[in-house]
């Protein structure tokens, strides 16, 4: 052998059982992808049902899902962008039809103006495109750096720096009505 262990040289026995296979990627995943929908839902129960619905359609088609843990991982973290990236489209549709404006946010108290503050980034996040929310998050939120954001959604460094400029930038437009200097 090359002096590899034995271990990174043969494959890991994949289970022949898609049922299996399909456990496999729950155990080895589900914590990651939560987190990550958990980011980009607006609650916990959202984020459960992203993670769900990225794992049946891994279940749909098992074989569509690449071998190794990375390739794993990247599939399933496209899967998981691209629902909330059409549940954003079908919000935004929603959205257009609706003629109620944002809420004034006339907090008192600090849990008041935390909670308020919190709706206003949610918001504020929501108004992004999907991709360019996705790429906000995983950087500023999970700590990711700019190459694993680049593997996991499958585009380049230079577009993933781009998407979070651009999302930087639309973050800021959109807060700064709201953002006041304190008397």
């Amino acid at each position: 052998m090359n002096g590899a262990p034995m271990a990174t040289v043969l494959p890991a026995a994949l289970p022949d059982d898609p049922a299996d296979r399909l456990a496999a990627l729950f155990d080895a995943h589900y914590d990651r992808l939560y987190r990550l929908a958990r980011r980009l839902a607006a609650d916990a129960d959202a984020a459960r049902d992203l993670v769900q619905d990225t794992f049946l359609r891994a279940a749909r088609a098992p074989q569509s899902v690449p071998q190794g843990h990375a390739s794993e991982e990247a599939w399933l973290v496209r899967v998981l962008i691209n629902i909330r990236r059409d549940e954003w489209r079908r919000a935004a549709v929603r959205r257009r039809y609706d003629e109620a404006a944002w809420p004034p946010l006339g907090a008192v108290g600090d849990h008041e103006a935390a909670t308020a503050a919190r709706e206003l980034v949610w918001r504020a996040l929501d108004a992004l495109p999907p991709r360019r929310r996705a790429v906000v998050v995983m950087h500023e939120i999970e700590g990711l750096t700019i190459a694993a954001i680049a593997s996991l959604v499958g585009i380049s460094a230079v577009t993933v720096r781009w998407h979070l400029a651009a999302g930087r930038r639309d973050l800021a437009r959109v807060l700064a009505p709201h953002m006041e200097e304190p008397r």
